[in-house]
């Protein structure tokens, strides 16, 4: 009788052990996971820019250079920085910078305003260097977007937003700088939104495919959002109880004592 109901105890205590450890990490891939709803009927629209076009809210620099220094002087203006100088720690002068408003404008010195959004560089620097040749002698210009920014997120090890210096940016340059995947992330399920004309593309990339070097995605554009997924290892983890480690002691603990009691 002794031993038939000892039995018992550890075969109760022992299914309450593992019915402990699966409750403990039940989380659901719905629950965890982010834009698992998406439309995604519009990834094979999302195309490469060839070639960046200015929109609202771009930072630009335009430098503006010819044979006559004095006669570009009033085209360069030095950035207004109360805080700081505005020579930069390498002793160059930085340049000022022109925000597109919302009808894709600037104010550029003496030129005035100037619809330069929805243009492309090459499109935005003839236009420029037309209306400069009114004033300077085979004006050179040099159009810089200052505020070329993407956003990763999900598991890698530095989620964040990252302005670009130069306006062009590979899928593994954006991933190095935020620090790479982790080991839980999914490597197969990258996801991908990009604004384009005003409107939410979305797109799934594959990084174990040596194909992606060959995709119309392998360049990020402007304000690309890039989210890496976790995977299920990682899920099933995420409601994992930091006191379970004492509670399956205290289980063991008392099993033990029980049994030493029945005996």
């Amino acid at each position: 009788m002794i031993k038939s109901n000892l039995k018992s105890l550890k075969t109760i205590l022992t299914l309450s052990f593992f019915a402990f450890v699966f409750l403990s990490s039940c989380t659901s891939r719905k629950e965890y996971v982010y834009f698992q709803d998406e439309p995604l009927t519009d990834a094979g629209l999302l195309e490469v820019v060839p070639e960046i076009t200015y929109q609202s809210d771009d930072l630009l620099t335009i430098d503006v250079a010819a044979l006559e220094p004095e006669a570009v002087r009033p085209f360069n203006l030095p950035a207004v920085n109360y805080s700081e100088s505005v020579i930069s720690a390498q002793g160059t002068l930085k340049m000022q910078t022109y925000l597109i408003d919302s009808n894709g404008n600037i104010e550029f010195p003496v030129l005035g305003t100037i619809k330069i959004g929805g243009l492309t560089r090459t499109e935005a620097t003839a236009m420029m260097k037309e209306r400069l040749t009114e004033y300077i002698k085979d004006p050179i210009v040099n159009i810089r977007l200052a505020n070329f920014t993407i956003t990763v997120i999900g598991d890698v090890n530095r989620p964040g937003t990252y302005t670009i210096q130069d306006e062009r940016v590979t899928l593994p340059e954006a991933l190095g700088l935020a620090g790479d995947l982790t080991n839980t992330a999914t490597r197969t399920n990258l996801f991908l939104i990009r604004e384009t004309n005003g409107k939410k593309r979305f797109a799934k990339l594959d990084l174990t495919s040596i194909n992606i070097v060959n995709s119309p995605l392998y360049y990020l554009a402007q304000n690309d959002v890039l989210y890496v997924e976790p995977n299920n290892a990682k899920i099933r983890s995420s409601n994992y109880n930091p006191n379970t480690g004492i509670i399956i002691s205290a289980v063991a603990t008392l099993a033990t004592i029980v049994a030493i009691l029945v005996r």
